[in-house]
């Protein structure tokens, strides 16, 4: 069949808390057999809060394996079964202290689709209201205050380099300017 790989085996490498890997041998729609390294994830949410006066709530983290501080938009891991919006509200709640009233699905991204199975679920949150954050016990981060098009910019200038945080801003922005 032109365009698809059958899996012949599954290998599990390695089991994690955030994440499993296994190594699978496949045929190729040309009869010969690959490898395929993929590694399993539950998936995630990112949100982008809209302030009523236009400004974006951003966070800013230290990433371990980049060694830096980026600014992200907030999102977190779907536990397993958990519903996507229910998350996007939990981590919205516990990164920003920000509920919202209303919740604008913008999709899925497959951020590396080459080895990777997570989805990130993409909302803008809107009609904020603030109460009091709750980070995870190992999580911290600041939240900042950016006004939309300046975001827009951050990210045209590689300023924010995460690409779900890219992505979603973007989107966001095309979502919002068309209502």
């Amino acid at each position: 069949m032109h365009l698809f790989e059958e899996t012949n085996s599954s290998q599990p490498v390695y089991n994690g808390k955030i994440f499993d890997v296994i190594c699978d041998t496949v045929t190729l729609e040309n009869d010969t057999q690959a490898k395929r390294e993929v590694v399993l994830h539950n998936g995630g949410v990112c949100v982008v809060p809209v302030t009523d006066d236009n400004q974006l709530l951003l966070v800013r983290q230290f990433r371990y394996p980049f060694r830096e501080v980026l600014t992200e938009v907030p999102a977190g891991k779907l536990n397993k079964g958990e519903d996507h919006l229910e998350c996007g509200k939990r981590e919205l709640l516990e990164e920003t202290g920000a509920c919202a009233d209303t919740f604008t699905d913008m999709g899925i991204i497959y951020p590396t689709p080459a080895y990777l199975t997570e989805k990130i679920h993409m909302y803008i949150a809107s009609g904020l209201k603030f109460e009091k954050q709750n980070l995870d016990e190992d999580e911290f981060l600041d939240v900042i205050k950016v006004p939309f098009e300046e975001a827009l910019e951050m990210v045209m200038k590689n300023e924010i380099k995460d690409a779900k945080t890219q992505i979603a801003i973007m989107k966001a922005w095309l979502v919002l300017s068309k209502k």
